[in-house]
């Protein structure tokens, strides 16, 4: 049985399936039911795909030269976040369930909090940098090679960490501030959890809902504009009409995943801040790992569409790169 810290927070009489208090040592003891073991292995599953899925994508991008530019180098800064998430915050929340952390607050739980925060924010907003990148690219395609290089990419970079660490530091500073004054900082407190969802996830959101809309019209008219021109032609029109099935098919999973895993959290979230009233646990835990599925979800929706992605992982799968220098491969 994994002993849990003394329970030192009973603001809540909800207990999750998986833990029990002892009422003689006033302790949470984890129960190995059926159930939990079936979620541990689940979990740890998720984690183990995570951490391979992206360290396959920053591989790909270090080791051939082909894809050295500022589009993967976006793509790598998002599989760095999901790469640390897989590494640092799956192990943490698996060992340290969510729900423990409402009734004591431990070292493991700040630092946990911490790097998910970070790491969260940093993944949303490498995604918000993937978005501007793809609306230069389609919409902007006379300039998008002065606008988008590896100057820019490196500033988007460093923005999206920066704001990252520091919204993560800003929590962090106000949760030890919270515990020592408790009611007296309260409105301060529930300020920062309201503001913080609005800069981190419904911006960027709105953000690229408007790109990826734009991004769907622009490629819908150009399509349109070569079928006009090539009227003609029955093999040019199904060509065009394969090019706008293949565009709203990646548009909508980029845009479907994203807000499967992210937006039921942040409801949640902001339903909690403002309401002050807790969901139940196994609910809130849900969407918690919901959204942390995201990150095993991004290598594939960014780097499986991708042919040269594919023939890159398959050199790196089969150990290939391991008996000579392939580093400038024509990847295809």
């Amino acid at each position: 049985i994994n002993m849990i810290p003394e329970v030192t927070d009973n603001h809540t009489d909800e207990i999750h399936p998986c833990y029990q208090i002892d009422k003689v040592s006033n302790t949470l003891i984890y129960t190995r039911a059926a159930i939990c073991v079936f979620l541990n292995i689940f979990l740890w599953s998720l984690c183990v795909l995570t951490v391979c899925g992206n360290l396959l994508v920053i591989i790909s991008i270090i080791y051939f030269k082909q894809l050295h530019t500022p589009t993967n180098y976006l793509i790598l800064s998002l599989a760095v976040a999901d790469l640390l998430m897989g590494v640092v915050v799956f192990p943490l929340t698996i060992e340290f369930g969510v729900s423990s952390c409402l009734y004591y607050k431990t070292l493991f739980c700040k630092v946990r909090d911490f790097f998910d925060v970070i790491l969260s924010v940093a993944s949303i907003l490498n995604l918000c940098c993937i978005s501007i990148d793809r609306y230069y690219a389609v919409c902007q395609p006379l300039t998008y090679r002065t606008e988008i290089n590896a100057h820019s990419a490196a500033v988007m970079i460093l923005v999206t960490w920066s704001v990252s660490v520091l919204l993560a530091t800003g929590f962090l500073v106000e949760e030890f501030n919270y515990e020592k004054c408790e009611e007296q900082c309260l409105m301060k407190f529930l300020l920062l959890n309201t503001l913080a969802p609005l800069f981190a996830f419904y911006l960027p959101l709105i953000i690229m809902l408007c790109i990826y809309l734009k991004i769907f019209l622009v490629a819908q008219r150009q399509a349109r504009s070569i079928h006009n021109t090539n009227c003609q032609s029955t093999k040019s029109g199904a060509t065009v009409s394969k090019m706008e099935r293949k565009a709203t098919k990646t548009l909508a999973t980029v845009l479907g995943v994203f807000l499967m895993c992210w937006l039921p959290y942040f409801l949640c979230y902001t339903f909690q801040v403002l309401s002050l009233t807790p969901l139940p646990i196994a609910l809130s835990e849900a969407f918690v790992c919901l959204a942390l599925s995201n990150s095993m979800f991004n290598p594939f929706i960014y780097a499986l569409f991708y042919s040269w992605f594919r023939s890159a992982f398959r050199m790196i799968i089969s150990g290939k790169i391991f008996q000579g220098d392939f580093s400038n491969t024509k990847l295809s």
